[in-house]
């Protein structure tokens, strides 16, 4: 899902997550240029799972959605 540099070019970051093996493990944030969160959720080695929210850039939440575990 991610792939390259964890910042923007200004800085601020794209994504905050841990790796076990090499692969996207636990809980992962996603964020935009702005640097307001765009997405998070959980990854069992870089697969997605359980509840992922989606984020308006005011904060709100637009959407939820359900990865099989």
């Amino acid at each position: 899902m991610s792939a390259g540099s964890p910042f923007f070019e200004n800085g601020l970051p794209r994504f905050k997550g841990a790796y076990k093996d090499g692969k996207m493990h636990g809980f992962w944030e996603f964020f935009r240029k702005d640097g307001s969160l765009m997405r998070s959720g959980a990854f069992d080695l870089d697969r997605q799972v359980g509840v992922w929210t989606t984020y308006a850039r005011d904060g709100r939440v637009v959407k939820e959605t359900r990865f099989e575990s």
